[in-house]
């Protein structure tokens, strides 16, 4: 192996370009406006919800940053995002539900606009803004019910895609066992 050649470490830790990392801020940023511009202060729902979509958010960038030395690290990161994903999902659901309020099915019209925006390459919270500046609560909620959505799809197939590779090719340990078998083919 010469002194240019790549290790056996991969490349990793550019969370900052997956899909679900960019989703889960946006989700963060519309719960934290949400919280503070719909619930009362004081509520404790507003820490738990924001916490919940800090936890996704945070959990996919600290799985990516573990990737080239822990597969199993970033497996269990990200699926700690997902499942803060999900606990984030009921309590938009709990508040349309004890509210009254319907849950768009999800082929409905504003569904599918929703999933529209979420499409477009540069989407971000600013996508959004001009929602949560203007309409009422229940929109917003089902707003935030179709990016987590679209979050939990995108980590469910990272999940999968992680696994997938482990089998491919191994762990550390493996890639470090492999990298040092032929450096000494290589002496020989």
């Amino acid at each position: 192996m010469s002194d240019n050649s790549p290790g056996f470490l991969p490349k990793g830790g550019n969370y900052q370009e997956l899909l679900s990392y960019r989703k889960a801020e946006i989700i963060f940023d519309l719960t934290y406006r949400f919280g503070d511009r719909f619930l009362k202060q004081g509520d404790r729902t507003i820490d738990q919800m924001v916490q919940a979509a800090r936890s996704g958010k945070q959990n996919i960038a600290e799985g990516s940053k573990a990737s080239p030395t822990s597969t199993e690290m970033e497996l269990k990161l990200t699926n700690v995002a997902r499942a803060s994903l999900e606990e984030l999902l009921l309590d938009y659901q709990d508040y349309l539900r004890v509210r009254d309020h319907a849950v768009w099915e999800k082929d409905s019209k504003e569904a599918l606009y929703v999933r529209g925006l979420g499409k477009l390459p540069d989407e971000s919270y600013e996508t959004y803004r001009g929602f949560m500046d203007t309409r009422p609560p229940e929109v917003i909620a089902n707003i935030a019910l179709c990016l987590i959505h679209q979050a939990n799809y995108l980590l469910d197939r990272q999940i999968r895609s992680l696994e997938k590779s482990f089998l491919q090719k191994g762990g550390l340990r493996e890639r470090m066992t492999r990298a040092r078998l032929e450096h000494r083919k290589k002496e020989e």
